[in-house]
């Protein structure tokens, strides 16, 4: 992933991130840590080109997803992007 995706991690997100062994991985690793990943960030790390039409589902493939945001956090003061593979119906 390229380096200017990454700028707003920190070292010790950017060192568990390096550790993750799958796109399956990163994922939760980012939820775990409270991370909003942008549809850029999602493309790269799915293995898509740059454009949200390009953004594949990591366990199957698909191109077909559907997106959701959920709002979190004391107030709603987060937003947490999810989306859904219209194919194998996984949460990603």
């Amino acid at each position: 992933m390229r380096e200017e995706l990454l700028k707003d991690l920190t070292e010790e997100q950017k060192a568990k991130l390096k550790e993750c062994k799958s796109v399956e991985e990163m994922i939760a690793l980012a939820k775990k840590e409270g991370v909003t990943l942008n549809e850029e960030q999602l493309t790269a790390i799915s293995g898509g080109g740059c454009s949200s039409s390009t953004l594949k589902c990591p366990y199957c493939g698909s191109t077909r997803i559907q997106r959701k945001d959920r709002i979190v956090g004391a107030g709603g003061s987060s937003t947490i992007e999810e989306r859904q593979c219209l194919d194998c119906h996984k949460w990603f």
